[in-house]
């Protein structure tokens, strides 16, 4: 498996950008800005490639990647994390928070020339409610009374009841109709080549190579000043970051090692690092009646030790993880206690499961058969896969034998957690500045392609997520998220492992990068290279 990927990822070095020219490589320290030009190329890297280029299907981050540049919601989050005006020009929210009522932009134009109007966001929200359509994301529209569309420009959205999260919601990504309407939504041709209203228009997609995608003429808010942006699939980080090195990407998510690696790396690019709104666990199949009965999870939560992970494999860059809220998040509660690395307690429980004996190998057995579980994680995210290796020698240590497989991104993703075919899952959540989880703790988001693909059913959670689905006030609404993050804390569905720290890097020829609240990217179109920096030349 090594050997076959460093051979796959050498491929993709000798492979070359299409209608594109390099210049010689200068040196990028000390360069002044000047005013934004257009022009040159923004190569970014993936561990994996995108599975849908729809954002009513998307369900994987490579996917999201790219939706996130060709289409446009009726809303957005803005630099200091507010909502703001996408596609949606302005909006009411009347009758307590029960109707939206969004005046649209007009003169927006999808990328092949069509306009924009209401009826594609009436059509965009029917897909959304529509049971055959495979979507994590419909249980938002299900609340919604009724839409109407009450001009080419203005759209009345009523809901059932008070729904807190109602105007967050609006910033799905919406489909163009007249090239959607007929034939299975599912299967869409355009599903692989994506026609949107954003900045940046779909070139081309060659699988597990390269998404390609050109600077929109046309976009509402102004033509992007880079030109180009491709998207290349290497999945393994090692490679990533040695094409970091050679120059050959501009944009890359950077580990703690990495990060920290010599400055003379970094000559050519600026590093980031701030604290991601994200966790990774270890999460359970709890349709297996090994992982169903609470008192194995407790047993395996009880033999990790947590600072083990948070200075081995993050170098300190993070902190551990109490439950699905990051602690930047209004939601967190910092009165849940981290549950606590006790060995002894861990092997008192497994005794309890009738594991008392262990084999000539050291592991507990029962009727002759060993204590094992198999953990999946994802291709080419090495710390994921060391976290694995580390939780395989500390719970060898209480006599559980844990077997690693590590799984190509799409295959993963499509064979393995969309079917429920796996024992423990080794992944991780980014999650959105909403405290609202419905999709991934619900007991009814358990069908294929749905968060809640553990089986996670607490009656509880589930009440609690309705209520701060209903609750406007913000100080009622944390009284509720803090509960949540209780039960859950103390169900341990999921092992909550840590939050990491984003660490991204980009190269210093890109101008108008600017950390705020929301990262870097929110302002990604408006990035630019002085003309005498630029690399490349798109024909």
């Amino acid at each position: 498996m090594k050997s076959k990927t460093c051979f796959y990822c050498a491929l993709i070095l000798l492979s070359m950008f299409p209608a594109c020219r390099k210049v010689p490589a200068r040196d990028y320290s000390d360069r002044g800005t000047g005013a934004p030009v257009s022009g040159d190329i923004y190569v970014a890297a993936s561990i994996g490639d995108a599975s849908y280029l729809n954002p009513v299907l998307a369900t994987d981050s490579s996917s999201g990647d790219i939706n996130a540049l060709v289409f446009n919601g009726l809303v957005k989050y803005n630099r200091d994390l507010k909502l703001v005006g996408d596609l949606a020009e302005s909006w009411r929210v009347l009758e307590g928070g029960r109707k939206i009522i969004f005046k649209l932009r007009e003169n927006v134009r999808w990328h092949d020339g069509q306009p924009f109007t209401a009826a594609d966001v009436e059509f965009t929200y029917e897909k959304l409610i529509d049971p055959s359509v495979k979507t994590p994301y419909g249980s938002d529209y299900l609340l919604i009374q009724n839409l109407k569309v009450t001009g080419p420009y203005t759209v009345e959205v009523t809901y059932k009841q008070p729904f807190a999260p109602a105007l967050e919601s609006w910033s799905m990504g919406m489909l163009p109709k007249h090239l959607f309407s007929s034939g299975d939504f599912n299967t869409n041709p355009y599903n692989r080549k994506p026609v949107g209203t954003g900045p940046f228009k779909f070139r081309e997609w060659v699988t597990d190579e390269k998404i390609v995608l050109d600077a929109n003429p046309d976009y509402f808010e102004g033509k992007p000043y880079v030109s180009r942006y491709i998207y290349r699939i290497i999945p393994d980080q090692s490679v990533q970051f040695l094409e970091m090195r050679r120059e050959s990407i501009d944009e890359l998510g950077l580990t703690p090692d990495e990060w920290r690696a010599y400055p003379e790396f970094f000559r050519n690019y600026n590093k980031f690092r701030y604290p991601s709104f994200s966790y990774v666990y270890l999460g359970f199949n709890l349709r297996l009646p090994l992982f169903a009965d609470k008192r194995f999870r407790q047993a395996v939560a009880f033999a990790i030790k947590k600072k083990d992970i948070i200075d081995g494999v993050l170098l300190g860059m993070g902190r551990s993880a109490t439950g699905p809220f990051p602690p930047q998040s209004w939601a967190y509660d910092p009165g849940v206690k981290d549950t606590e690395y006790n060995p002894e307690r861990s092997l008192k429980l497994l005794g309890e499961l009738g594991y008392a004996k262990k084999d000539a190998e050291g592991y507990l057995e029962k009727d002759g058969r060993p204590l094992e579980f198999t953990v999946i994680t994802n291709q080419g995210n090495k710390m994921r896969e060391l976290t694995a290796e580390i939780l395989q020698a500390q719970l060898k240590a209480v006599g559980i034998k844990v077997n690693i497989r590590v799984i190509e991104w799409s295959s993963f993703i499509h064979q393995f957690i969309d079917k429920r075919s796996f024992e423990a899952v080794l992944l991780g959540w980014s999650v959105s500045r909403d405290p609202d989880q419905y999709s991934i703790w619900n007991s009814s988001q358990t069908r294929e392609g749905q968060y809640n693909f553990i089986s996670y059913k607490n009656s509880e959670v589930d009440s609690l997520l309705d209520e701060g689905r209903r609750t406007f006030d913000q100080h009622k609404r944390e009284a509720v998220y803090r509960r949540l993050h209780k039960i859950i804390a103390d169900d341990l569905p999921y092992i909550f492992l840590y939050y990491p720290e984003s660490l991204p890097c980009v190269h210093k020829r890109f101008k108008g990068v600017e950390v705020a609240p929301a990262g870097i990217g929110w302002n990604f179109y408006k990035w630019w290279v002085p003309g005498s920096e630029q690399k490349y030349t798109v024909e």
